[in-house]
């Protein structure tokens, strides 16, 4: 994964007066996965569309295998391919719909052999699927087939925008299989954008958060996302002695350090679990919060465990030792500690 398929550098775009993405750099390797997560409205969707050179940035350079390339250019479509959360099909039949970005290419060899193959790859048998039209199918099939579409294609790069937000389990399941297989396949670039956590920390490479149109590493990090509100410390009776919060519903806060940037973060390692609060331990954010879910992690062998708080989550790769002297496991209700000091800004 040495090579650069993409490179972003002073990546801006606006929306009338509105600024959407602010990224200084961004290098994605060729045959790797990017995880994207980060609350809606944080510029994710804007950032793909840019990826798949649906459109142009408003400032700054996007190169595609260390070349400069125009939005919908012929050299650039084949290559990339957006799967958005709604799958857009033609009115047509199936088969029509697998095979329209071929015959946009003028590439007509072996068209059924070829539909057949990428239709098996997301479960649908050709015999029964092809000659469907697009309003015969349900929901998560209409997904699978959109997805076909693309694989058809064999593309440099993959991006996938919520791909099974809105699809049954078995679609999901099938959806997720064909885009890790489209990789071993033929070393196809992944940029995924889910908020399915789980998913993104056991199939990336590397996982970033954006917010307000900026990027943050998730591996060492949290974030906590805005908005921030200021309140009267409940310590003091004087006006002018406010607090910033992050408020997270049913009388919670997170407590944050004096505010000197756009977002807050806190370091993972600076973040305890306790299974009670404790008092006078110098961690002012001391919150109760539940584990959601526990996946094991193929390459360390931890314990990939997310915690939730509201709409507020993060997720912790913890040792089998730390699991085991707590006894946790989803569902069970933990204190989640840290320090307001701890809190960094970016």
């Amino acid at each position: 994964m040495g090579d650069i398929l993409y490179e972003l550098n002073q990546v801006r775009h606006y929306y009338g007066d509105k600024q959407v993405l602010d990224i200084e750099a961004l290098k994605i390797p060729k045959g790797s996965i990017l995880g994207l997560s980060g609350p809606n409205g944080s510029g994710k969707s804007t950032l793909l569309k840019i990826l798949a050179f649906a459109m142009a940035p408003s400032q700054g350079q996007v190169k595609f295998n260390n070349r400069k390339e125009r939005p919908m250019s012929p050299g650039i479509r084949s290559k990339v391919t957006l799967l958005t959360q709604k799958p857009y099909l033609l009115k047509r039949t199936v088969f029509d719909n697998v095979i329209y970005g071929l015959k946009i290419r003028k590439d007509k060899d072996n068209l059924h052999q070829r539909a057949a193959h990428a239709l098996e790859r997301v479960g649908l048998n050709y015999d029964d699927f092809h000659h469907r039209f697009w309003d015969e199918l349900s929901g998560g099939e209409a997904q699978r087939v959109a997805m076909a579409a693309r694989l058809i294609l064999h593309p440099m790069a993959l991006l996938l925008d919520e791909p099974v937000a809105n699809v049954d389990t078995k679609s999901a399941t099938l959806i997720r299989k064909a885009a890790m297989s489209a990789k071993k396949s033929w070393g196809c670039t992944l940029v995924i954008v889910s908020h399915d956590l789980s998913w993104l920390h056991q199939c990336s490479d590397t996982k970033i958060s954006m917010a307000e149109g900026r990027i943050f590493s998730t591996g060492e990090e949290s974030m906590i996302p805005r908005p921030y509100t200021l309140l009267q410390d409940s310590g003091s009776a004087h006006p002018k002695d406010r607090v910033l919060v992050k408020d997270l519903g049913k009388n919670a806060f997170i407590r944050l350090s004096p505010k000197t940037g756009k977002t807050a973060v806190i370091p993972k390692e600076k973040i305890k679990l306790c299974l009670s609060k404790e008092n006078n331990n110098g961690y002012d954010n001391q919150i109760r919060a539940s584990i959601t879910q526990m996946l094991l992690e193929q390459k360390n062998n931890n314990i990939l465990t997310t915690i939730q708080v509201d709409s507020f989550s993060l997720t912790l790769s913890l040792s089998h030792d730390q699991v085991k002297a707590q006894s946790l496991f989803p569902g069970k209700q933990i204190i989640l500690m840290f320090r307001a000091r701890d809190i960094a800004w970016r």
